[in-house]
């Protein structure tokens, strides 16, 4: 079982893990463990380190299960939780990429398969927008990285990163701002599908 149908709905697979239901963790696992990988390997290069991330998470939802809030967005949820441990991990780690500002680095960075399939138009693009993205600010591009992979309003990604909703929404239109002054040929609707693909990198 690696999806959702064991149970209703969200609501009913949450309360499940509240219950300490060992199926419903199982599950949740299986759904949003690759969401959380891909999010930890753009903070850590090292893939062991996501993966403990991961585990320590999960470990840490079983021994408080019972103290878990009764409503919640899952995805945002986890994605927030996550954070909170990859910045913990940032903290102890001795190889650790890090930023001009000295925040951990956040990477975007182009899809091999978009390479193959793409025409050269495209694979064009793509380069030109991951160039451009390597360029942003960590916090601009993990906030783009936020809403457009993993699917968040700005007021989720504003939590998840713990920063105001106007500042999340400040950071997102510099961010776009800066990448349509830097492919200004590129109309912005192809401009946002690019920006997803690249996002699934």
């Amino acid at each position: 079982m690696n999806d959702l149908t064991h149970y209703k709905d969200e609501t009913a697979l949450w309360n499940a893990i509240r219950e300490g239901d060992r199926v419903a963790f199982k599950v949740l696992y299986e759904t949003y463990a690759n969401v959380l990988f891909r999010y930890g390997l753009r903070y850590f290069k090292e893939e062991d380190t996501v993966k403990d991330c991961i585990h320590d998470l999960f470990v840490d939802l079983h021994r408080y299960h019972r103290n878990l809030s009764p409503t919640v967005n899952i995805r945002f949820y986890l994605l927030g939780a996550y954070r909170r441990k990859l910045h913990e991990a940032r903290k102890k780690a001795a190889m650790l990429r890090l930023g001009e500002d000295g925040e951990a680095a956040f990477m975007i960075e182009y899809d091999r398969e978009h390479h193959i399939i793409a025409d050269e138009q495209q694979r064009q693009t793509l380069r030109q927008l991951s160039a451009a993205l390597d360029r942003l600010p960590v916090r601009q591009k993990e906030v783009l990285y936020l809403r457009f992979n993993c699917g968040l309003c700005y007021e989720e990604v504003a939590e998840v990163m713990k920063i105001s909703i106007p500042t999340c929404r400040t950071l997102a239109y510099r961010a776009f701002q800066q990448l349509r002054e830097q492919l200004q040929k590129t109309p912005v609707y192809y401009l946002l599908a690019c920006l997803i693909a690249l996002s699934r990198g």
